[in-house]
Parts: C-alpha cells; sequence; structure tokens
C-alpha cells in the first residue's frame, strides 16, 4: 500500500522534496524527539505509584518497547509486554505491569485530546462536509467510548479477567495466579489513590503528543512548505487518529501515508507534500527504531523481584 500511495503520488517530485532536507535532516533525527522521549518516558514514570525506577532505566526500556510495538503485529502492544520484561530485576512484576497498563492509557488519553483539539481547530479550516474531518469527529467519539471503557474494566478486574480469558483458550498457567490479583488491586489503588500521579502522566503524553505538532511544523518549513501552527497542529492530530485507528497494522506502514495525502489535499497543500511528509517522519521512525533494538539488546533483565509486603492498594 505504501508502494501504491508513493507511485500515485508522483515519486520524482517526492524524492525531490525530500532531498531538499539537506543537513536539516540531521536536526530532525534529534528534535524534538528527544524531548518527545523525556515527556513520555515521565509519563511512564508517573504511571508507578512510587518512584522505583530512574530515568536512565525507563528510557531505553521505553525505546526498546516502541521499536516492537512499531514494527510486529502485536497490536502496539507487545513492546509493552518488553517493557515489563526489560523491568524485571527492578520492580516487583505486579508493578510494572500496572504501570505500563496506566501509562499506556494515560498515553492515549493524551492522543485523544489531541485529536479533539485537532478537529476544533480544522473546524476554522475545513469545510463542514469535509470527509477527513467527519472521520476524525467519528474517531474522537469512539475513543472516547473504548477509553471510558478500559478504565472501567481496569478498575474491575482487568487482570484477574484476562487470565480466565487465557485458560479458556487453553493457556490456563496465569488463571488464578497471586500476581493478577495484586495488579487489580493495584490498578484500583491507583486510580483511587493517585490521583495526582495520574494528573502527571497524563499531562506529561499530553505535552509529548504537542511537541509532535512542533516536529510537523518544522518539517514542513524545512521542506520548503511553511504553515502556521494551527494548520500543523490539525496534521499532527489528524496524524494521530489514523495510527489509532489502524493500530492493528505495524507503523501503520501505508495506510498513514494515505492518511497524510488525504488530509493534506482537504487542507489545500496537495497530497503529494503529505507523503513526503510522512516519508520524512519515516526516516526519523527508522533511526529511532534501530536506536531502540541496540536498546533491548544491550539491557540486561535480572531475576524477577517478590513484591513488597506491603502491596500497591495499601501504599
Amino acid at each position: 500500500m505504501l508502494g501504491l500511495v508513493v507511485a500515485d503520488n508522483d515519486p520524482a517530485a517526492i524524492a525531490a522534496s525530500i532531498a531538499r532536507l539537506h543537513w536539516r535532516l540531521a536536526i530532525l533525527l534529534g528534535f524534538p524527539i528527544v524531548l518527545v522521549t523525556l515527556f513520555d518516558t515521565l509519563g511512564w514514570r508517573f504511571a508507578f505509584p512510587r518512584d522505583r525506577v530512574g530515568l536512565a532505566t525507563l528510557v531505553p526500556a521505553r525505546l526498546a518497547g516502541e521499536a516492537f510495538n512499531l514494527t510486529t503485529p502485536t497490536a502496539a502492544l507487545g513492546g509493552e509486554a518488553v517493557k515489563t520484561w526489560l523491568l524485571r530485576g527492578r520492580v516487583p512484576t505486579d508493578e510494572a505491569v500496572l504501570s505500563v497498563i496506566v501509562a499506556k492509557t494515560t498515553i492515549t488519553i493524551g492522543q485523544g485530546l489531541l485529536l479533539l483539539l485537532g478537529v476544533v481547530l480544522a473546524w476554522t479550516s475545513l469545510a463542514a462536509d469535509s470527509k477527513i474531518l467527519r472521520a476524525m469527529e467519528w474517531l474522537v467519539a469512539l475513543e472516547v467510548l473504548a477509553l471510558g471503557g478500559f478504565v472501567i474494566v481496569q478498575t474491575r478486574g482487568l487482570a484477574t479477567r484476562g487470565g480466565r480469558l487465557l485458560a479458556r483458550v487453553g493457556v490456563s498457567r496465569f488463571e488464578g495466579h497471586a500476581t493478577l490479583g495484586r495488579i487489580d488491586e493495584g490498578l484500583a489503588a491507583f486510580y483511587g489513590k493517585r490521583p495526582g500521579r495520574l494528573a502527571l502522566s497524563l499531562a506529561c503524553h499530553f505535552v509529548a503528543w504537542l511537541l509532535g505538532a512542533v516536529e510537523a511544523w518544522l518539517i514542513l518549513r524545512f521542506l520548503g512548505m511553511p504553515v502556521s501552527w494551527i494548520t500543523a497542529t490539525v496534521i499532527e492530530a489528524f496524524g494521530t487518529g489514523i495510527r489509532f485507528a489502524t493500530f492493528l497494522v505495524p507503523g501503520s506502514i501505508g495506510v498513514l501515508e494515505g492518511g497524510y495525502a488525504a488530509t493534506f489535499a482537504a487542507l489545500g497543500l496537495g497530497s503529494t507534500a503529505g507523503v513526503s511528509f510522512s516519508l520524512v517522519r519515516r526516516i526519523r521512525e527508522a533511526v529511532w527504531i534501530a536506536i531502540g533494538l541496540l536498546a533491548f539488546v544491550l539491557m540486561r533483565p535480572g531475576p524477577a523481584l517478590s513484591p513488597p509486603r506491603d502491596n500497591l492498594s495499601s501504599s
């Protein structure tokens, strides 16, 4: 599909547009993605009930997990298991699992807030009957329902129910496991007793999403297509919406390029510009995937830790 999208949007013009970056590509490889990584990692750190792991450990673990999320057909969840495994020996398993569940929730809520912001801003620049705008409006509603249901399930025995479901399909080793009960207790306690850390996690992830709009603005400026901050935010928001809708596709490869082409065309920037923009992002993404895989190779999980005597619900 990626090949078809590129072929349909003047490959020569796309190549010429990307070649125009020259040395500026080096800037995009490090900024603002370094800040995005930092804020997303802080969002994960605040998803722990207490500060138990430093950024020096969380940053490479996050990079490794995101590399797996982007390159494997695991519905953007395989990387969460990788993050949990890489924290073995540093925190108890139940606490590590709790943190990735909460962080996945807050990062998705942050993405939903950005999408909502993008839809509101798009009302000022797109026609009311725009197909891409209508699609994003529906995505906002769908995401609200999905996230609401996910949070409710988390407070009503997510891990235990998951263990029972696995048992029904033949994987019975987790059914009735004490760790599942501690995870459920920890999730209920976190949402009920840690509103400050929950808010900080959400705030950090939302800042990271907003920094994505900064990257979009910078890429377009370097490509010779300066746009307003409003337009850059709409582009970034719609891109995240497309990723949310196509989470089953590793990296949303192909479909994201098609979505950017449609978004750019609707904004009057031309579909070819949208594909060029997306491919520049892919170059940066590929570099950071390689960094994440290297971090995975270099990290050494330790032996599993036993949970502390004071469980998460009472801490």
